[in-house]
């Protein structure tokens, strides 16, 4: 009878962070590895993929197997790895500006096809590593050296997309209650399907305004998951638009199909299996079939 392997934090350990000093990624990657031990990972069973930005260093600084792959293409790199070993755990992490400016359109393509992979956010509101211009979730008004006069564009609302696009685990963090962010990290990783965690990372350098003290004095947890979509998205824009930002676990969908589930039916049931002339080749197909997936 196999015993269980007891883990510990220092199991999750990699290189030393380089961030700097009071940077809210810090709580992130404490809470991802706690996370990680409360569910007791083996680390050569974990795939973290990062992308461009000062959150994509974070694939470094754990103890697992990582990519850092290059800029907005982290959830299409994610959702291939888990295609390619479903056992897999696959953490796909990145920033406001790798995940929502450049890497937009994948973001809305992941929420709705389910693969079962967890993806974290670090929203700092700002283009921390190119030194300080704005990033789609930066407030209207806010200054910048590209943006002298104030940005005239208004800020997006990733939760309120990934819930309208069909994700089927929605939520957000702070980076100034760990404890917390530690609880939904943990559950998304647990959660079938596709997890998405909008994390507020204060930037300390770059972003002098959505500081740790005006996250505290802005932000209103909700009372979720709450049991329907619709319902989700009514009180998250409620909050929003009193000029307030919502925190907490939104949304939880248990039983929907993963985009890996779905993809192996289509394959197994798709007539143009059936036509292949090339015997070989159909053997090979129906033999990967078998090794990856049943």
């Amino acid at each position: 009878m196999a015993t269980e392997v007891k883990r510990t934090l220092r199991d999750y350990d990699s290189h030393k962070p380089t961030w700097c000093p009071g940077c809210g990624d810090y709580a992130v990657l404490l809470a991802l590895k706690k996370a990680l031990l409360n569910l007791n990972l083996d680390p050569s069973e974990v795939v973290i993929v990062s992308g461009i930005g000062c959150s994509g260093k974070i694939s470094d600084y754990i103890k697992a197997y990582g990519y850092h792959g290059i800029h907005g293409r982290v959830l299409p790199t994610a959702t291939a790895i888990k295609l390619a070993n479903p056992k897999l755990t696959v953490i796909a992490a990145g920033g406001d500006g790798d995940g929502y400016a450049i890497g937009g359109n994948h973001f809305l393509h992941v929420s709705r096809r389910n693969p079962d992979i967890t993806y974290i956010v670090m929203d700092n509101m700002i283009y921390g590593l190119t030194k300080g211009q704005t990033s789609p979730t930066s407030l209207r008004g806010f200054k910048t050296g590209t943006t002298p006069y104030g940005s005239v564009e208004g800020p997006i609302e990733p939760v309120y997309i990934a819930l309208v696009m069909g994700a089927t685990f929605v939520a957000r963090g702070f980076s100034g209650d760990p404890k917390t962010l530690e609880m939904i990290f943990t559950e998304a990783i647990k959660h079938k399907g596709f997890s998405f965690v909008d994390v507020y990372s204060p930037c300390v350098t770059f972003n002098r305004f959505n500081t740790y003290d005006w996250f505290k004095a802005n932000s209103v947890t909700l009372n979720g998951p709450f049991p329907t979509r619709a319902e989700a998205i009514a009180k998250i824009m409620e909050v929003w638009d009193s000029g307030k930002v919502p925190l907490g676990i939104f949304y939880r969908e248990e039983g929907t199909p993963t985009y890996e589930e779905q993809l192996v039916r289509d394959i197994n049931l798709a007539p143009a299996l059936q036509d292949i002339t090339d015997k070989v080749w159909k053997e090979k197909v129906k033999r990967i079939i078998e090794e990856k997936y049943v």
